[in-house]
């Protein structure tokens, strides 16, 4: 008997189905990233479980919140006894956390000066725009490269002359730079380097002095002591930032640079820096900086603190960058020396792009860190938010008041930590080229 295969071969398309509920929608994500296993689900359901311990025991907490008091005494009057959030204390500091000392015309004879901060704090969100996004236009880079100059004068207020005449020790070094390129790269590298140094040193102070008595132009001085709060932390934490990355690259061409002596002296810098704790050299700037610098020199705290804070991120940030040109293949160096490219030229167009685009995830954590670290010029006698906050507590209308204002400042830090970290990825997927 023989057997006979029969096939049967579809005339008509079926009908599109729709997908099961269980896989699209609000069902389908919670069952792929919620319930997406035996271990995800217990540890949903415990995360679910210390969420609602949480909203049980601060929930009635934060519903009970005291908002218009003058003192924790009048705050426990309003409550009746019963628990709940003291936010006077906010309503009644904020300009002080905000601001710290900064004259503010609550004294008799004082200026109210807080616009001055104000006005630099948006400025410099402007010349952070052509810098962190490519569509603004490219001309707008000028009035970032010259907004450090507005907002000193702005904030330190005194005589114009005084950021002009740093300002003018960078187009000095610019000129340097213009008239040795032809000499080769160290002199012109020496030149570019000596001769702002050598102006800031022995010619800025006096031309900045006899400017001052020839055309006393400026506005209110506002003495670095009365700096403080959020303002202080952002002056610090911004500037440390901005010119920690270019000295890290620096750093980290040198550590791998063939010249020995540029070797060693970027390696023992790297590694002295990494081994100390960054209070340390903060106790060294405002202590025994002093007694290396000439009788008489009035060294601004606040500048010898940026000087150390961005020296100890700029030790850390060359390793970072270091690990970015580790994980470049050799193909690439070999590819700008096949296109005839000298040193300057093949790190500026080729390694260094890439190195960067894969170094962005530690770049950005080292400026989160370095933010954070800001908090630390309280040991020092300035008083950031933290130090602002102890004063506070110290006084009797708020003394034993704790909660209330670690949160508000703990919620600032998170607003300007996670902006860095979403701009971080938002990088990441711009630079993105691959397609894996």
């Amino acid at each position: 008997m023989s057997r006979q295969n029969i096939s049967y071969v579809r005339s008509e398309m079926l009908p599109q189905r729709e997908p099961p509920v269980s896989q699209v929608g609000a069902i389908g994500w919670m069952r792929e990233n919620l319930f997406g296993g035996v271990l995800n689900s217990v540890l949903t359901v415990l995360s679910l479980a210390a969420i609602l311990f949480l909203v049980y025991e601060i929930g009635p907490w934060l519903m009970r919140s005291v908002w218009n008091a003058d003192s924790l005494t009048e705050c426990r009057e309003i409550l009746l006894g019963q628990s709940g959030a003291c936010w006077g204390v906010i309503n009644d500091r904020w300009s002080q956390l905000l601001f710290g000392f900064y004259p503010s015309g609550s004294i008799e004879g004082e200026h109210d000066l807080r616009w001055r901060p104000v006005v630099a704090l948006i400025l410099m969100f402007v010349a952070l725009w052509p810098i962190l996004f490519p569509s603004a236009p490219r001309k707008a880079l000028w009035f970032s490269a010259v907004f450090p100059f507005i907002a000193f004068f702005l904030l330190w207020g005194g005589s114009i002359w005084n950021p002009l005449v740093v300002a003018a020790g960078f187009v000095i070094g610019y000129v340097a730079l213009r008239t040795t390129a032809s000499m080769g790269v160290l002199i012109a590298t020496g030149a570019t380097i000596i001769a702002p140094i050598l102006w800031w040193l022995f010619l800025a102070g006096p031309v900045d002095d006899a400017l001052t008595s020839a055309l006393p132009i400026g506005i209110e001085a506002v003495e670095t002591q009365k700096f403080g709060g959020f303002m202080l932390s952002i002056i610090i934490g911004v500037t440390g930032i901005a010119l920690s990355l270019p000295l890290g690259i620096l750093l980290a061409l040198g550590r791998q640079s063939s010249m020995p002596l540029l070797k060693y002296v970027s390696v023992g810098f790297i590694e002295f820096v990494r081994g100390v704790p960054l209070i340390t050299l903060l106790f060294t700037a405002s202590l025994l900086l002093n007694y290396f610098l000439p009788p008489g020199t009035n060294f601004d705290l606040i500048l010898r603190v940026i000087i150390m804070v961005t020296l100890f991120a700029a030790a850390y940030m060359a390793e970072v960058i270091r690990g970015g040109l580790a994980a470049l293949p050799r193909g690439q160096y070999e590819a700008a020396d096949a296109l005839g490219l000298d040193y300057w030229k093949a790190q500026r167009l080729i390694i260094m792009p890439q190195a960067l685009k894969i170094s962005i995830p530690g770049i950005v954590s080292t400026f989160i860190g370095l933010f954070k670290d800001t908090t630390l010029v309280v040991f020092i006698g300035l008083l950031d938010p933290i130090g602002l906050a102890s004063a506070i507590r110290a006084n009797s209308d708020w003394q034993g008041i704790y909660w209330e204002l670690f949160i508000f400042i703990g919620a600032i830090f998170w607003v300007f930590c996670f902006g860095m970290s979403r701009y971080s990825m938002y990088l990441e997927r711009r630079l993105k080229t691959d397609h894996r």
